[in-house]
């Protein structure tokens, strides 16, 4: 059975960002890749540059997100993703 869906919160406000501390997280990049993932923790992230798609295996809905996106990955969720423009992110596991 599938559990959380993975949250897409499109072009947050500084605000919002700020709250969360976004811009004090890690970062990490890729070229346009596609690669299997799975979430051993939850992982919240910030879109800084990119274009994805994440697939999970397991029937839940898949997500398609991008520069100025926030989102939100269910930890133990198995995916693919599908990065179609080189990806920069912000991001911290919870």
């Amino acid at each position: 059975m599938a559990g959380e869906e993975i949250e897409v919160v499109e072009q947050p406000s500084e605000e919002f960002l700020n709250e969360k501390g976004v811009f004090y997280w890690g970062t990490w990049g890729c070229p346009a890749s596609k690669f299997p993932w799975t979430y051993s923790e939850s992982e919240s992230c910030y879109l800084l540059a990119g274009k994805v798609t994440v697939t999970p295996t397991d029937g839940r809905k898949a997500a398609t997100f991008g520069k100025g996106d926030f989102v939100t990955f269910p930890a133990g969720m198995s995916c693919t993703w599908d990065v179609s423009e080189a990806v920069e992110k912000h991001y911290m596991f919870f």
